[in-house]
């Protein structure tokens, strides 16, 4: 199960207190107190597992160890480890407290979120020439902490859009290795779902309906996904009595949700081709050229009808490797 939105809190280790100590042996009396150690940071860090926030789902405090007591003899107190939080690529931390956002959006990408408190002084750093034998040692300041939403939107190259059931999971199952549900009934698909053709990350983004953007139906809660992809693949039922209206419908959710969406590259599909006629296809067709748009028919059981789809996605790979080298 994919968490892709979750509220926790982070605190960041306090620093260990100073203490008050002095040398014992004859002819090298003086005060001997070490200073406390620092306390641990807390760090996101970017990794490829979409499911990492799962952690996050009942375990809502993290908080990274304090720093040691200083001891005798000058010896400090040990420095804590740090906290790294791993999180997904995509993932958009907001500081609640704050209102500072971060974005983790490579894997590996380290960012610092909680500074740890530092150690206090112990007596031997407040030692001068008119307090010799100083009493006094510092505290160790807190760490901070504040709460922090994790809000991930997933980066996709090709992201399956559409009304629910009309076969976006079908379609992700048959291209990739992913095991989506599949049912004909609306919302089979109620999170992302996620496959790897070759290259390629592919998305299936839950069903959309009239009203989504004001939170009908499963709302925003998926909408959000489709921002970061960067091909979007539109599948309308070929069997629809009005595919359309239903092309509409989608392309209006997105709009009112973000207008910079419809600027994304778009291929729209006409799927279960198989379960109406030809007649049926090219009436839907002029359909659509009446607005400008050009459609193509797939089946998952018609594998020619499927090599329009791959066709695009192995474009789609040329143009991602040539970019790559060019970075």
């Amino acid at each position: 199960m994919i968490i892709d939105d979750v509220v926790i809190t982070v605190t960041a280790g306090n620093g260990g207190d100073g203490v008050v100590r002095f040398n014992k042996t004859k002819m090298s009396l003086g005060p001997t107190g070490g200073n406390g150690g620092n306390g641990g940071d807390v760090y996101l860090q970017g990794v490829s597992d979409l499911t990492a926030l799962k952690q996050f789902r009942f375990k809502k405090d993290l908080k990274a160890d304090n720093g040691g007591v200083g001891q005798n003899q000058l010896h400090d107190g040990a420095n804590a480890k740090d906290l790294t939080l791993l999180v997904p690529v995509g993932t958009i931390a907001h500081n609640l407290k704050s209102g500072i956002s971060l974005e983790i959006t490579q894997i590996g990408q380290r960012e610092l979120i909680a500074k740890g408190g530092r150690g206090g002084k112990g007596n031997f750093l407040h030692r001068s020439p008119i307090n010799t034998t100083p009493m006094e040692a510092g505290k160790g300041r807190l760490g901070e902490s504040f709460e922090m939403r994790l809000e991930l939107k997933m980066i996709a190259d090709v992201g399956f859009i559409g009304l629910p059931n009309v076969g976006k999971s079908s379609l992700l199952n048959e291209l990739t290795n992913a095991s989506a549900k599949v049912a004909n009934y609306p919302f089979t698909t109620l999170e992302p779902n996620l496959g790897v053709y070759y290259e390629l990350i592919l998305a299936d983004i839950p069903g959309l309906i009239e009203g989504a953007s004001t939170g009908k139906g499963l709302g925003i809660t998926f909408l959000k996904h489709v921002e970061r992809t960067k091909v979007l693949f539109h599948l309308i039922a070929a069997d629809s009595q009005n595919p359309l209206q239903d092309y509409k419908t989608v392309r209006q959710e997105l709009e009112l949700y973000n207008p910079l969406l419809l600027e994304k590259p778009e291929h729209i599909f006409l799927s279960k081709s198989d379960a109406v006629t030809a007649e049926k296809i090219n009436d839907v067709k002029r359909e659509f050229k009446k607005i400008d748009k050009e459609t193509a028919e797939i089946s998952i059981i018609n594998p020619v009808s499927m090599v329009s789809v791959k066709k695009i996605l192995n474009t789609l790979i040329e143009e991602k490797t040539a970019q790559t080298i060019d970075l």
